[in-house]
């Protein structure tokens, strides 16, 4: 038994099963235990055993993992949170300057003008 059959659609099959050997059968001697009941062996269930640990320690581990991963986001926000007052600043900054270099051409600009006058 490579695949341990867990489910009621193997109960219903085994007893099905049972049953239809009996009405078979007729006289053929049965073994115990095996009418209805889903018999493993020590091998099956050391198997379904491990695979059972197997999956419990994966969910523990992507528990971690998204703990982590969710600590990483809040930290990142507040990071973000802190630095947007200085965003802000910056960009008005920016702005001021872009202004100021503007007014500057403007004045670049007709200071040329009244020397191209005088060049006349």
């Amino acid at each position: 038994m490579s695949e341990l059959p867990w489910g009621p659609q193997v109960m219903e099959h085994n007893q099905d099963q049972s049953h239809a050997d009996q009405n078979d059968a007729g006289s053929q001697s049965h073994h115990p235990g095996e009418s209805g009941t889903l018999a493993l062996s020590l091998d099956d269930f050391s198997s379904l055993e491990d695979r059972i640990l197997r999956a419990v320690n994966l969910v523990k581990r992507e528990r971690l993992a998204r703990a982590a991963a969710e600590e990483r986001a809040s930290q990142a926000e507040a990071r973000l949170g802190e630095q947007s007052p200085v965003i802000e600043q910056l960009q008005k900054e920016i702005a001021a300057l872009h202004a100021e270099r503007d007014h500057v051409r403007q004045r670049v600009e007709k200071l040329l003008t009244q020397l191209d006058t005088l060049e006349m």
